[in-house]
């Protein structure tokens, strides 16, 4: 299959040479699952985010609280009850009082307008004014979704649990998610170059460590990226469906590269070794996923080593989830039977046929699928040159 690829020595390469930069948003409170939620529940579109975005234009303030009416009925003092169905232009009106307004978690019928909550005042809060600290210890003491308008401020801040985020105005995190989307772009064309490298060293048998760890490293940073922006998208709403269908394009299957990947070349093999590293990857702060000797150690080698220096064999099965219709059981059971990627090349048809589940018509399409995606490797290469 030609020349071998040229291979350049990373491992120790400065990050500016990795094409890195640092991925925004890694302490980011929106990976909080309840708070993204919450947030999608206030998200341009939805007619809560319609009610609330009047209340700003009327420099007004407002207090909504959005849970059970009857389990939070113990906060409240006063009030008017109301069990109307929900329309933001009256939740607008009956902001103009002073008190909270209750919301069911349905979003579907006002409960309640002009309440006073009493939360309990031993919960700590650091909120300053008293609409915020009223919202964060009823989140805190509920877990209800607590929306904060602030008349001064005409900021929105959203409380659920022990998690608070302040949403941005729309136009600043559309510019920030569309650069975010031109970096996702570089970090995607950059590990495609990997990959393909990594391919055409995989059908040679002439892989070693270093670039597994950096088709590895590149995946999570895409993944990553991926990720922040899609959590851009919720708090988005409707205005990021064009980003959505930019952000679908350009990920495709990089998630699942990446697991097939630790699952090819983990030294404990593709089991719960395997899947625990996964795990533990998800975690690791963006300076450890800079660190190769960490990496090696995810997959299980000695931290010490020298990834240029160590040659690993895949078992093939990101190479193999490339076929066309191929099951991810078939996959499994193929590489089960062959050991490695090298002799499911090698493979004879009777050889492929005689693991469960194969037969004969989809051997050869494993055998065709194999040469296909040599051949599309190759031209890949020159393109790249």
């Amino acid at each position: 299959m030609g020349t071998e690829p040229t291979r350049d020595h990373r491992a120790e390469r400065p990050l500016g040479d990795l094409g890195f930069t640092r991925t925004p948003g890694e302490e980011d409170p929106r990976r909080d699952p309840a708070l993204l939620d919450a947030i999608a529940k206030v998200a341009p579109g939805t007619e809560l985010r319609q009610a609330v975005d009047d209340v700003i234009r009327s420099h007004e303030g407002a207090l909504i609280v959005v849970g059970d009416p009857h389990e939070l009925s113990f906060l409240y003092s006063g009030g008017i009850r109301l069990d109307a169905p929900f329309r933001p232009q009256l939740l607008y009106e009956l902001a103009k009082m002073d008190g909270a307004i209750i919301v069911d978690s349905a979003i579907k019928r006002l409960a309640w307008a002009n309440v006073q909550l009493m939360p309990d005042p031993t919960i700590p809060s650091d909120e300053t004014g008293t609409r915020h600290r009223t919202a964060e210890r009823v989140a805190k003491q509920t877990g209800a979704l607590v929306v904060s308008v602030s008349q001064q401020r005409e900021t929105v801040t959203v409380f659920v649990g022990h998690a608070r985020y302040q949403l941005d105005p729309v136009a600043d995190v559309l510019a920030k998610t569309n650069q975010a989307l031109g970096t996702l772009e570089t970090y995607r064309q950059r590990l495609e170059q990997v990959l393909t490298r990594l391919t055409a060293l995989e059908f040679q048998n002439a892989v070693v460590l270093d670039d597994v760890l950096v088709v590895l490293q590149r995946a999570e940073a895409t993944a990553r990226m991926a990720e922040r922006i899609t959590r851009d998208t919720v708090e988005l709403g409707s205005e990021g469906r064009l980003i959505r269908l930019q952000l679908e394009e350009l990920v495709g299957d990089v998630p699942g590269e990446r697991d097939a990947l630790v699952r090819d070349y983990h030294h404990a093999g593709p089991g719960d070794e395997a899947t625990r590293a996964l795990a533990r990857l998800s975690e690791f702060t963006y300076s450890e996923l800079l660190e190769f000797a960490r990496l090696a150690e995810l997959l299980g080698y000695d931290r010490t080593v020298n990834p240029l220096d160590t040659s690993v064999a895949p078992r093939g099965y990101r190479i193999l989830s490339h076929i066309p219709r191929l099951p991810e059981g078939v996959v499994r059971r193929v590489v089960e039977n062959l050991g490695t990627l090298d002799a499911v090349v090698r493979a004879s048809l009777r050889d492929l046929e005689a693991v469960e589940g194969v037969g004969g018509v989809r051997a050869r399409e494993i055998r065709d699928g194999l040469r296909r995606l040599q051949e599309h490797n190759l031209v890949d290469r020159y393109l790249q040159l």
